[in-house]
């Protein structure tokens, strides 16, 4: 015999073959951030955080308070280490961005960006004008509990 066909699993990647023993390792192919953050309990779950710990930490804060804790945390999780460069003028930085009046009431809108003068602060930025779009849709209410009384 000359050849085997092994199928792949859907996910999944060969890590390494062992060529006396024949063994084969997979690993599983990463997934995009925003595949695997698709709600809060993911942010809290990847910032090995449980739902209880970061309520401890918010006990006596106002609701507002308690809402920007998490958008920190969650721009944090969605840009991966990234942290802006001011000093750095050709590098974009996005924010989500919401429509506060109009029949609708609170919704997201679109994202911006903006250069070296700033709209919002630095924790709430992100690299890109798809996290910017994702967490605002994804993440609309906790917006809400922040930026409305």
């Amino acid at each position: 015999m000359n050849s085997i066909k092994i199928e792949i699993p859907k996910g999944w990647q060969v890590e390494s073959f062992d060529k006396k023993s024949g063994e084969v390792k997979f690993k599983e192919i990463p997934k995009s951030i925003t595949e695997r953050i698709k709600s809060w309990d993911d942010v809290l779950k990847v910032n090995n955080l449980t739902v209880d710990s970061f309520n401890e930490s918010c006990e006596g804060l106002e609701s507002d308070e308690i809402a920007y804790r998490q958008i920190k945390l969650i721009a944090k999780t969605l840009n991966e280490g990234w942290q802006p460069d001011w000093s750095n003028n050709d590098e974009y930085k996005y924010y989500a961005w919401f429509e506060m009046a109009g029949s609708s009431g609170f919704r997201f809108a679109v994202f911006d960006l903006w250069y070296a003068h700033s709209d919002c602060g630095s924790r709430l930025c992100f690299k890109s004008s798809k996290l910017a779009k994702y967490a605002g849709e994804t993440f609309t209410d906790i917006y809400k509990k922040f930026m409305l009384i």
